[in-house]
């Protein structure tokens, strides 16, 4: 019997019993489902947090911390192979600090900074350049909106939802004089130092950050905490007045790995985003692992369904399975066009359990946020990025092998036993 006239005669015999049939790959599609969008979930937020963590720095990135037992030593990361900038921010986290520009005031952070590391690191600014002078500064995105004018203030009495009106500074900053003074007040002395924009940082990546910060060059960091100490008192440590962050930046992707290995051999402590991710990844493995074990529960209790359907075609079809043995069909032929029976009825399910899924996996990134909105009224879960599910041809493949394996061997023992079938006493049956 050639191939084509089995499948003619799996064909036949499915048509004959379409009920019997219909219900069983309705079982079969439902199990399976069940299994793809269940692990869809892991696999969508997944996506989402690589996403978020993706967005929320570079992959080149490694941040060296002082844990205590180390000094960090820029002079010698520097000459670490594959290391293009490392850049040392120190924050300025002692006193009374107030900003202006022209008539506009606020209380922002100041950094001081490396502005030639920066630039090697490849970190962008929304507008200007990196300053070349010593009295250039590089101020936050954000800056603009925290300097207030004393009508701001009136504006903000009246209306409490900053977003709803135009406050602060809405002309380019490039240029303009910038006056920062720390005051003392006890004794009322203060430190004045005057500085001007030459530009301005990135966009925040997400929409509640803000970057209120003012970036110094690192030059005037021995002056500055000289007269800080001399305004807020000389028993005052260096230490207690600044907090230092250093991140190392590597030429490409590929060599963040050994870099980040040499300063863990050297005794810094370090953090880099690849961690997370392969930390992250790690985690929703053994999630996604979890989550089809439980969906393939669902294709088990399907393969019962299977396992009747074949027993009972076996059953049926003793005298018709009698005269194929009579007419010289083999064991192995019998065996085969009740295994493909079983196949067929995997695989069409299958593909409908597929088509379900991703209907539901449309459906719910659509429909969750506009629920959730609804049930709480803020209005981020109708601009959120998050992904609720996500399904990728690996789950597919995944499932579809489950799915049709399970059916298979759901149908391997009624095909044995179709084969074991005496033909005497089969062709006397009516």
């Amino acid at each position: 019997m050639q191939f084509k006239d089995q499948l003619d005669f799996v064909r036949q015999h499915v048509k004959k019993n379409r009920m019997r049939i219909f219900t069983t790959i309705l079982a079969t599609t439902m199990g399976c489902a069940f299994l793809i969008v269940l692990a869809s979930v892991a696999f969508g937020l997944q996506n989402s947090l690589k996403k978020e963590v993706l967005s929320d720095d570079t992959l080149t990135r490694i941040e060296v911390y002082n844990d205590g037992n180390k000094e960090i030593e820029p002079t010698e990361i520097k000459k670490m192979k594959n290391v293009n900038a490392v850049t040392m921010n120190t924050l300025i986290q002692t006193g009374n600090l107030e900003a202006n520009i022209d008539a506009y005031k606020g209380s922002p952070e100041v950094i001081l900074t490396d502005f030639k590391e920066n630039e090697k690191a490849n970190l962008k600014l929304s507008k200007g350049t990196y300053p070349e002078k010593a009295d250039g500064v590089v101020v936050g995105y954000n800056v603009a909106q925290i300097l207030l004018s004393k009508e701001d203030e009136k504006k903000l009495e009246k209306e409490k939802d900053a977003s709803k009106i135009n406050i602060g500074i809405q002309e380019s900053m490039i240029g303009k004089k910038i006056t920062l003074n720390w005051k003392n007040e006890e004794t009322k002395k203060k430190v004045t130092r005057t500085f001007t924009i030459e530009g301005v940082g990135p966009k925040p990546k997400k929409e509640w950050e803000q970057d209120g910060t003012i970036r110094i060059s690192k030059e005037h960091e021995e002056a500055l905490v000289q007269d800080l100490k001399t305004l807020y008192g000389k028993k005052l440590k260096a230490e207690e007045m600044i907090y230092r962050t250093t991140a190392v930046y590597a030429t490409d992707l590929e060599a963040v790995t050994a870099i980040n290995k040499a300063l863990q051999d050297e005794g810094y402590a370090t953090y880099t985003v690849s961690q997370q991710l392969e930390e992250m990844n790690l985690l929703f493995l053994a999630l996604k692992a979890g989550l089809i074990f439980v969906g393939t529960i669902a294709i088990l209790i399907a393969s019962i369904g299977i396992f009747n359907t074949m027993t009972m075609a076996v059953t049926e079809r003793t005298r018709e399975i009698g005269v194929m043995k009579a007419i010289g069909a083999s064991p192995k032929l019998i065996q085969r066009l009740f295994v493909m029976e079983s196949a067929y009825i995997g695989v069409i399910g299958t593909v409908i359990a597929v088509i379900i899924s991703y209907i539901v996996s449309f459906a719910a990134n659509y429909a969750i946020p506009k629920i959730l909105y609804m049930a709480t009224n803020e209005k981020e879960f109708l601009t959120t990025e998050i992904q609720f599910s996500a399904i990728p041809w690996q789950l597919v493949v995944i499932a579809a092998a489950i799915s049709i394996g399970v059916a298979i061997l759901s149908g391997w023992r009624p095909a044995r036993k179709a084969t074991k079938i005496d033909v005497i006493q089969a062709l006397r049956q009516d």
